[in-house]
């Protein structure tokens, strides 16, 4: 089934996507691969979400780095940063699972948390689009809408991947 299928149907059964991403994870022989592709993917499109408020911040304004210091930065830190911050909040949530008595494997919390992150990157895009037109309460909206998707989305993938019911 197609990624962008599958980020839809998270939406509405999040457990379910989950279930069969770690099932069908299970039987690959490279069980890290696709989460890394997974959370390179959802930073990437987390960046280019970025960029129009990167590159509406006025160079006029003093104190402001050049527009392609910002965008370079901002990419450098997706690209490299955030993945790495990122593993350590899986690593993280695994053990605060394991310590309530969880039984999922450390990979399976992995691809939780990287599957959650690409799961909500289209509305990083969105929120792009709402910074190119100005809306303050557009902007605010969908960062709540943000927050509260990922949330909610992590916590069910989460559980899923703790109780161990596929391994």
């Amino acid at each position: 089934m197609a990624v962008t299928t599958q980020i839809l149907r998270t939406y509405r059964h999040p457990r379910r996507v989950m279930r069969a991403l770690i099932a069908s994870n299970g039987a690959d022989n490279r069980p890290e691969a696709r989460g890394l592709v997974y959370l390179l993917l959802g930073c990437i499109l987390i960046y280019i979400g970025q960029i129009p408020g990167l590159v509406s911040v006025a160079d006029t304004v003093e104190g402001a780095a050049p527009r392609d210091a910002r965008l370079a930065i901002t990419f450098f830190a997706w690209v490299f940063i955030w993945p790495l911050i990122f593993y350590a909040l899986a690593a993280l949530s695994h053990l605060l699972a394991r310590l309530m008595g969880g039984k999922g494997r450390g990979a399976d919390a992995r691809l939780a948390l990287f599957w959650t992150v690409l799961t909500v990157s289209p509305l990083f895009l969105i929120r792009g689009l709402a910074e190119i037109a100005g809306n303050a309460a557009g902007i605010f909206a969908i960062n709540i809408l943000l927050a509260t998707a990922f949330i909610l989305i992590w916590a069910a993938s989460l559980i899923e991947a703790e109780t161990g019911k596929t391994q």
